[in-house]
């Protein structure tokens, strides 16, 4: 493959729309220690002893959020309520219940884009988007499926940062 040569009016053209051009912030590059972590190491927030205990189901959650029954609108305006609130109350950990999603029925349409209506099986794939969404995000320490006691796939733990005074 040969490259075509470039005329001098294409090269003008072109020196002066970088001329023109307003550079981009700095990218940030992670600092050594984060740089030689494994790729599989996630960085949560929690301690290990912390994230032993969730994963063995030994700590009890504060509070329950249920989006069963909610449509995508409502279920995302009840969670961003949840988590700002259980953050301003000091809580440190929830549970926010998003069911496992059910087979679609015969009359689900694939692509329903009527967020008002929808219902089926949504908040189990939006509730994560939706905690990592950078306001809640920001308040979040570490999001993980609920141990087998306390709904399994079918919810979702949130261990919240310690709520400044």
């Amino acid at each position: 493959m040969t490259r075509r040569k470039v005329s001098d009016e294409e090269r003008a053209l072109f020196e002066q729309s970088f001329k023109e051009a307003i550079p981009l912030a700095p990218i940030k590059t992670p600092k050594l220690e984060t740089a030689r972590k494994s790729k599989s190491a996630k960085h949560t927030g929690l301690d290990g002893n912390t994230s032993d205990r969730l994963r063995r189901g030994e700590l009890e959650p504060q509070a329950r959020l249920d989006l069963h029954g909610m449509t995508e609108l409502a279920g995302h305006r009840a969670l961003v309520n949840f988590i700002r609130g259980a953050y301003r109350r000091g809580l440190r950990l929830v549970i926010v219940v998003t069911g496992k999603g059910g087979k679609p029925r015969p009359d689900d349409a694939p692509f329903d884009l009527e967020l008002e209506t929808r219902r089926r099986g949504v908040h189990k794939t939006m509730a994560p988007r939706w905690l990592a969404e950078p306001e809640l995000a920001r308040l979040i320490a570490d999001v993980r499926n609920a141990h087998r006691s306390h709904g399994g796939e079918g919810a979702l733990y949130v261990y919240l940062r310690k709520s400044e005074p």
